[in-house]
């Protein structure tokens, strides 16, 4: 005879297989087989919060949107409103207005073939270290209608608007692999092959501080949900043991 916990047991493993089935593709199809570099995400950086404001401005903003945010919510990573409006607003004057590129739409899908998407969630979406990797990771590719590729997003439409600041990378055969029927594989890996403004360490910098924008951008009040939930753990461990002793209190008498 089933028992209602075996029942309910087999139920929750049906459920926690079908997640997994239907998450790990989708893990791997985020990631392919190429491996993510770690994004030391800080939201409490406000100096980096701000230095990736200013990034996202003066390289991002120039065709994506950010429709979820406006100016005005700057001020709470620590931006004057005469700061935010004169170093980071050029499409309006609007200090309330959202986020929003002056790119007509007709002409971001004549350029790149498909509008370039909004990004105030592209974090939550796609993630710290992915954003962060496929910043790093442009390539020259003749083949392709922009003349650039990108190891992590194949064939992705976007050029490299910051190849001025990396410089130009290529993909260079850094040895070989088994392959598939015991033929060996070329292992490519990129390579700057024209110097940039930046060094490397400059620019990863520069990388990071856009993607911990980003990813503040995506849920402004993590920092502050994050904080608030140590201190609601925190209260209910101290109210488990008031109430142990409160029990004992009452009991100790009862025999």
């Amino acid at each position: 005879m089933k028992t209602a916990h075996s029942t309910l047991g087999r139920i929750l493993a049906a459920g926690l297989f079908a997640a997994f089935a239907i998450a790990a593709p989708a893990a791997r199809a985020a990631g392919g087989e190429i491996a993510l570099d770690k994004a030391s995400i800080n939201l409490h950086d406000e100096a980096s919060l701000q230095r990736g404001a200013r990034n996202f401005v003066n390289y991002c903003l120039n065709c994506h949107n950010a429709a979820f945010m406006r100016y005005s919510a700057l001020t709470k990573i620590g931006l004057s409103e005469q700061q935010i409006r004169d170093n980071l607003m050029f499409t309006t004057d609007k200090f309330g207005d959202t986020m929003v590129s002056a790119l007509d739409p007709k002409d971001a899908k004549e350029w790149f073939g498909v509008l370039p998407p909004d990004l105030t969630l592209v974090a939550r979406v796609r993630g710290s270290d992915w954003l962060y990797t496929f910043l790093r990771s442009f390539h020259r590719d003749d083949a392709s209608p922009t003349g650039w590729n990108n190891i992590v997003f194949k064939n992705v439409a976007m050029p490299h608007v910051l190849h001025d600041l990396q410089g130009t990378q290529a993909l260079a055969k850094a040895g070989e692999k088994p392959g598939h029927g015991g033929h060996m594989e070329p292992v490519m890996k990129l390579a700057i092959d024209r110097a940039g403004t930046m060094t490397t360490a400059e620019y990863d910098k520069f990388v990071l501080d856009l993607v911990n924008y980003l990813t503040y951008m995506g849920e402004p009040a993590r920092a502050q949900r994050t904080q608030l939930g140590i201190i609601v753990l925190f209260f209910l461990v101290i109210a488990f043991f008031v109430t142990l002793w409160l029990k004992h209190e009452y009991w100790k008498d009862v025999k």
